[in-house]
């Protein structure tokens, strides 16, 4: 388990542009520095790809809906379960568009959180919002090569 300031890490985030590239990244070498990766096993690999799927959709939902984007990305591990953050300047908390037709582009991101996360939600946060998601840590049921 991470230890102290190893347990956080922060990206600020300056406008839309590139910023679901920069987030991707980001938590990728966050998920290196926690041993997620390189993941063991078919189980732990479906987990590190779905965190980076999510935080891909909730800095795109912040790209797409809030003025000037998002404005930081957080990702929190205590050896049990990994919380990601993404604060943008809105105030209108993120919902579950109505189910729409799956070969439509645009209005899944939410339902993909929905269905991946063990937990997701917002609060308020100064004039705007912070939207979170949990998800369990792999590493206690990856079954790490000899």
């Amino acid at each position: 388990m991470p230890s102290g300031s190893d347990r956080t890490r922060r990206l600020v985030l300056e406008g839309s542009q590139g910023a679901v590239q920069r987030s991707r990244d980001f938590s990728r070498r966050a998920l290196a520095s926690w041993h997620w990766l390189p993941a063991f096993g078919d189980e732990h690999s479906a987990v590190t790809d779905d965190v980076l799927l999510m935080v891909s959709e909730l800095v795109t939902n912040a790209c797409m809906h809030a003025p000037g984007g998002p404005r930081e990305l957080r990702l929190s591990w205590n050896g049990e379960r990994l919380r990601v953050e993404v604060t943008d300047a809105s105030p209108v908390p993120p919902r579950l568009r109505p189910f729409t037709d799956p070969g439509r582009p645009g209005g899944h991101g939410l339902r993909v959180v929905d269905r991946l996360a063990r937990a997701w939600g917002s609060l308020p946060e100064g004039e705007g919002k912070l939207v979170w998601l949990e998800v369990p840590s792999p590493l206690e049921h990856a079954a790490r090569p000899d």
